[in-house]
C-alpha cells in the first residue's frame, strides 16, 4: 500500500498515512479536525539503478533508439521469445 503525505494549513501539522489507492483522500486534520486537511504530491521513495530493464530498455541515449528502429518491421517490442501479439 501506498504512504500519502498530508497537511494541515490551520495547525501546520504533516504526517503521513498508509492508504489503499482506492481509499478516498483523508479529509479532517487527526490534530485539529480542521476540514482542510490535504493531500501534498511528493517524490517517490525508490530508485531504479543498475544495469536492469530500466536503464537498457527505457532510458534515453543511443540504446534505446538503436532498439526501437531494430524491431520496427514487427510492429512492436515484446523483447525476445514469442509473446503471442500479433
Amino acid at each position: 500500500m501506498p504512504i500519502y503525505e498530508y497537511q494541515c494549513p490551520a495547525c501546520g501539522v504533516r504526517k503521513e498515512h498508509l492508504q489503499k489507492m482506492s481509499d478516498a483522500a483523508l479529509a479532517a486534520c487527526p490534530e485539529c479536525g480542521s476540514a482542510d486537511y490535504q493531500k501534498l504530491v511528493s517524490a517517490a521513495g525508490f530508485q531504479l539503478k543498475g544495469s536492469g530493464w530500466y536503464a537498457t530498455d527505457f532510458k534515453g541515449g543511443s540504446s534505446a533508439s538503436s532498439s526501437s528502429t531494430s524491431n520496427a518491421g514487427g510492429g512492436h517490442s515484446c523483447g525476445s521469445g514469442p509473446c503471442g501479439h500479433s
